[in-house]
């Protein structure tokens, strides 16, 4: 992947990269058709076998029906295969057959492999890569930023890593799954030429919110609320399989929507509205503490970029209603007064047993210093069989020296990309509202992954690196607001 401009011959926005031509456009459509039938028999498949009970029973039918129905998507249309994943991704998780998976040692690696939020991911993967090949294929380069090359740099860590891990199966998937992450980046810095391509993928990635708020809303309106039991609290999970994917999603797209909000269209900022709403409430009601103040730290970047002084005002208000309308919220943050021991309750002051645990498992890494033990093996190695709830430890631990190195490089590359893309933006504009949301959300990133395992939710991360191709777009591309292709780092914006 090098730094260059892009061929500047023409290509249809959304679809970059793909040379439209007569010949292809018939079979693209019949296949494209095809496609949508597969979809439908699908349905019925899924139907007839949620009839005969069991999980698995649903699940095998829809993985098998709908991996040839989005590969067919992804061989004709491939920009719309990625939206599609995009506006999907957030309820895969409903078929899930293995479970909740953090945090725990004994999951059946073969059932974790079947689940379909597995399949999709390799399915990508694959479709990805071989689109990338033929990209670099026809024009000898890619459209790359110094960002792209961290994360290049964070997926080969892990790879190499899981390589040398005592226990290679799950490190390699944990691996893989990452790498996902980085390719859906580098895919979308492709794909989004100019801002109405931006727009596009943008709207995907909210159609999943509005996806997973529906489904959150009706299951709870028919009285019975997707949650999950965590101590004394019963905590909303939404159609992820655990509270804290859900809150970090929703931190993500709260943080990002109130950035981007002032800059829609009339009836889009009403749609808007419903979503951030529904969103605070479900974010306060996973009583998700590190989401909850990721949140509120990326929010107060947004109102102090935008200068809002009503915003601030709003979120201090938010507080204290959610204080007051939701007890539960308050009595989980009054339980930071509460000791908790390591293999203890997961309620009280978990920070004071993160810190307990970070000295235990910080040794883990004596083994092997450079290359670290392997992703996705701490909870293996220790009594406490958890994760490292710090992404910055979890780095040096699982992928050594160099694996940390490349994780802190693409940290800051993250906050340098949205300050690129804010110092760029021309005011007042929509690109502003790309770079003040990335940056907010590059911000809570950075804080809650100091306390989280937040690389471990890649489907939280597919929504923040889509944020971060749209700021990087903003940041490395000449003739904002014109459509003008992407300039390579450090090209001096068009006046």
């Amino acid at each position: 992947m090098t730094l260059d401009n892009p061929d500047p011959r023409p290509t249809r926005s959304g679809d970059a990269g793909q040379r439209p031509g007569p010949v292809l456009a018939r079979p693209g459509r019949l296949l494209t058709g095809l496609a949508a039938l597969t979809c439908a028999g699908m349905a019925v498949g899924v139907g007839l076998s949620m009839s005969s009970g069991g999980k698995a029973a649903m699940v095998l039918p829809l993985a098998a029906l709908g991996g040839v129905a989005v590969a067919v998507l992804a061989l004709t249309r491939f920009a719309a295969y990625v939206m599609l994943m995009l506006a999907v991704r957030s309820c895969v998780d409903l078929f899930k057959l293995s479970g909740p998976t953090a945090g725990r040692a004994d999951v059946d690696q073969a059932s974790r492999a079947a689940d379909l939020s597995t399949l999709l991911a390799v399915l990508f993967l694959l479709a990805a890569g071989l689109w990338l090949a033929a990209q670099v294929r026809r024009d000898g380069r890619l459209r790359g930023s110094p960002l792209g090359w961290s994360l290049l740099l964070v997926g080969a860590t892990g790879l190499v890593s899981a390589l040398g891990a005592n226990t290679p199966t799950p490190s390699l998937l944990e691996a893989l799954r990452i790498i996902t992450v980085v390719l859906m980046f580098v895919v979308l810095e492709q794909l989004m030429p100019d801002t109405r391509a931006v727009r596009r993928f943008l709207l995907a990635c909210y159609a999943s919110l509005a996806l997973a708020l529906g489904y959150t809303l009706v299951m709870s309106l028919l009285g019975d609320p997707p949650s999950e039991v965590k101590g004394s609290f019963s905590r909303i999970s939404g159609p992820f399989s655990q509270s804290t994917t859900f809150g970090r999603y929703l931190m993500f797209m709260v943080i990002f929507g109130f950035a981007i909000y002032r800059y829609l269209d009339r009836w889009l900022r009403g749609v808007m509205a419903v979503l951030l709403t529904l969103s605070l409430v479900f974010l306060l009601l996973t009583n998700t503490r590190g989401a909850i103040i990721g949140a509120a730290l990326g929010l107060l970047v947004v109102a102090i970029l935008h200068r809002s002084k009503r915003m601030i005002v709003m979120l201090c208000v938010a507080a204290v209603g959610g204080g007051l309308l939701l007890p539960t919220v308050a009595d989980r943050f009054s339980q930071l007064a509460d000791d908790r021991a390591v293999g203890g309750d997961p309620t009280g002051n978990t920070l004071a047993w993160r810190v307990d645990y970070w000295t235990q498992i910080v040794t883990l890494a004596n083994h092997n210093p450079v290359t670290g033990i392997g992703p996705n093996m701490t909870q293996r190695e220790t009594d406490e069989a958890k994760k490292p709830h710090n992404d910055f430890l979890r780095a040096y631990v699982e992928t050594g020296f160099v694996g940390l190195l490349a994780y802190l490089a693409m940290m800051l590359l993250s906050l340098h990309t949205g300050r690129l893309a804010l110092r760029r933006a021309p005011p007042g504009s929509f690109e502003r509202g790309i770079a003040v949301g990335f940056l907010g959300c590059a911000v809570a990133f950075v804080a809650v992954s100091a306390a989280s395992n937040v690389i471990s939710n890649v489907v939280t991360l597919w929504y923040l690196f889509a944020f971060a191709a749209a700021a990087s777009t903003v940041a490395y591309r000449s003739g904002v607001g014109t459509g003008g292709a992407v300039a390579p780092p450090g090209a001096r914006p068009t006046p």
